[in-house]
């Protein structure tokens, strides 16, 4: 990392470097294992609901990855009928807010967090869904309440909870923190989502969450020239994500936060993966080892 040679603040060291398990596209715990070691990183984001709802298939996932020397940085967790098809649709579909599927939701997450706990995952991200700016509007208080029950559920089972940027603007989430005033509850700051939903800028964004900010996706993006419509996800670097101003904001955020990279679209995923990991690399120019990688 560069550093002011009059600072006498020692220099941090290399962020642990992740990647989303869902990213890769495994079938079973193996496929992940062999993706992850394409990719040149030890450390994951571990998507947990497929754990819960098929555990034929990946009831040993945890296990296996600890014992080849995975590190699981943190879970996630997705709602129920979420649908992507539009920002219409997701807007309509997405995390706590549609009425039909609270209480499956709610049934989802509380067999994520005993999970959780079970296996000593301290941190679960997810998309809160499009929670109204308006204060006055009667369905926000609605998806604060449930929010609420969320971060006690899993707070009462010693796991913390990251609420995903993207669905609302940087303020717009700050106020909803505020409001929430839950000690256990923070941001993964995801500068692309940013730029995809049309909520504003990424780097005036994370200046604005830093303090809040607990985890980061390291994802990129282009604008929809349509208001309306959906942006497009591209491989980090070639995309709208201004990275050496981000990651001079992740430097100075007050805790070090892990680096999760996330690539949802493209056929080369593990090549991406490997670029974003290098852009990662070459910015925070580490020396020595990044024991929290492999821990």
């Amino acid at each position: 990392m560069h550093r002011d040679p009059e600072s006498n603040e020692p220099p941090r060291s290399m962020p642990g470097i992740g990647v989303c398990s869902w990213s890769l596209r495994p079938g079973h715990p193996r496929d992940l294992l062999e993706s992850l070691e394409g990719t040149g990183l030890s450390a994951v984001q571990l998507a947990l609901l497929p754990l819960v709802d098929e555990p034929r298939i990946w009831a040993d996932s945890i296990q296996i990855l600890r014992d080849h020397g995975i590190r699981i940085l943190s879970g996630m967790f997705s709602t129920v009928h979420e649908d992507y098809t539009t920002l219409e649709t997701i807007k309509a579909t997405g995390g706590v807010r549609p009425d039909a599927h609270w209480p499956e939701i709610l049934e989802s997450a509380i067999r994520v967090a005993d999970l959780a706990e079970e296996c000593r995952i301290r941190l679960i991200s997810f998309h809160a869904g499009f929670i109204p700016h308006d204060a006055d509007d009667p369905c926000r208080e609605t998806v604060l309440h449930r929010l609420r029950q969320l971060i006690d559920m899993f707070g009462e089972r010693g796991v913390s909870i990251a609420f995903e940027t993207g669905q609302e603007t940087a303020r717009t989430i700050l106020d909803v923190l505020d409001e929430l005033d839950r000690p256990g509850v923070g941001i993964n700051f995801d500068p692309a989502n940013m730029i995809l939903y049309g909520m504003g800028d990424p780097i005036e964004g994370i200046r604005l969450l830093a303090e809040r900010t607990v985890q980061v996706h390291v994802k990129d993006a282009v604008p929809s020239e349509v208001p309306g419509e959906w942006g497009a996800e591209v491989p980090v670097g070639t995309g709208a994500v201004d990275w050496p101003a981000f990651f001079d904001v992740v430097a100075s955020m007050p805790r070090e936060v892990d680096l999760v990279i996330e690539r949802e679209a493209g056929e080369a995923r593990v090549a991406d993966i490997i670029t974003a990991r290098r852009v990662i690399e070459e910015r925070f120019n580490a020396t020595g080892d990044d024991t929290r990688e492999t821990a």
